[in-house]
């Protein structure tokens, strides 16, 4: 609750209060704002946002850098480590992480990440730790990044009990993902937790169906062949129905509704229906589309499978069909330690593949 008094103490970690220590912001030029960020971040290194010993709780992350630039959003990765893991518990690019895909910059709001005016990173979710905190950028860049602003709250003294889990975010991508196979979101999860959001990026290679009939999967616990929940639909995972228009709420939404080159970024977040698990995890969505039989027959040639669409009469010239496109996503989830390393991350020729003309770092806003 705002109002209640607790025994605990807040701090801010910024670059000219990197160790968040007491009375130390403000002090460089005398006060006057002598040192607002990391300048630069040079190509190839790590900068350390945030290492402190704990208990405590990582409360809110801003940070920011100049804009434009799809090469930096996909390409500065952020890690985190929690007590001491030697392996991150979030591995992901950047702008991804604050639940755009695609290296854009646009507009985006949710409870728990945001894009403020395209521009603003913000994260408000909550990253318990008991014994250390550790949170880094890495420039694996083309280029030096010429300004690096960030801001992590947090406080510490904490009371954490049993039941509080660790925060992790994995980043993947399958560009293009193979034709007949359902891309995965997560795997490997082993340990105790609770799935709470997903970021979908979507670069539709067949442009001439709507790509997303797929059915999200999350594979609970002891599942082999079929899952627990089974959705309907990429948009109706996401909260929408019949296509996809441009959409932001609280919990679900699409900030790059591209149609005419393809891409798509969407977001679902399980605020208020977390996914609890209590000894592994796996989540996948299939790569189906809608549209005309007779042209996707034509595209897809001896490769084309085929289902009936709901709703569709005998004879209907309307139908669904596999596809092959390119998919990256982010998951975010709370697991207990140990937990399992992630896979490789893909590199930065795969990460950096295909964003699209100038990666649109335009905000779009409601009313444009």
């Amino acid at each position: 609750m705002l109002y209640e008094l607790r025994n605990v103490s807040s701090r801010a970690a910024t670059a000219e209060n990197p160790t968040a220590a007491p009375g130390e912001g403000g002090r460089a030029g005398n006060g006057r704002k002598g040192a607002p960020c990391l300048s630069p971040l040079a190509k190839g290194e790590t900068a350390t946002l945030l290492d402190h010993e704990g208990p405590g709780v990582v409360r809110h992350i801003w940070c920011t850098v100049p804009p434009g630039n799809p090469d930096h959003l996909r390409n500065l990765i952020v890690r985190m480590y929690w007590d001491g893991q030697d392996h991150p518990s979030v591995e992901v690019p950047l702008g991804d992480f604050f639940g755009v895909a695609h290296g854009r910059q646009t507009e985006m709001a949710s409870e728990l990440v945001s894009m403020q005016e395209g521009k603003g990173f913000n994260c408000w979710i909550p990253m318990p730790f008991r014994e250390r905190a550790v949170i880094t950028v890495h420039n694996d860049s083309e280029s030096d990044v010429s300004m690096l602003f960030y801001q992590v709250d947090f406080t510490v003294g904490d009371t954490l009990d049993e039941s509080t889990g660790y925060f992790h975010a994995q980043f993947r991508r399958s560009n293009p993902c193979p034709l007949h196979e359902d891309y995965t979101i997560l795997d490997g999860v082993e340990g105790r937790g609770v799935y709470v959001g997903t970021v979908l990026g979507v670069r539709a290679r067949y442009r001439d169906c709507w790509w997303g009939e797929g059915e999200p999967k999350f594979f609970i616990d002891g599942d082999t062949d079929h899952p627990t929940i089974c959705g309907t639909g990429a948009e109706d995972y996401m909260g929408s129905a019949w296509g996809l228009g441009w959409v932001l709420t609280p919990y679900q939404g699409a900030p790059v509704v591209d149609g005419d080159n393809g891409f798509y970024s969407i977001y679902r977040l399980h605020v208020r229906d977390p996914i609890h698990f209590a000894e592994r995890l796996r989540l996948t969505i299939q790569q189906i589309g809608y549209g005309d039989i007779a042209k996707a027959r034509a595209f897809f040639g001896s490769n084309y499978v085929g289902y009936h669409a709901a709703g569709a009469g005998p004879g209907s010239e309307q139908g669904m069909f596999d596809l092959s496109d390119d998919y990256s996503s982010v998951a975010y989830w709370y697991q207990t330690l140990p937990a399992r390393p992630f896979p490789p991350l893909p590199d930065r020729a795969a990460r950096s593949a295909d964003l699209g003309p100038v990666a649109a770092s335009t905000p779009k806003r409601a009313d444009a």
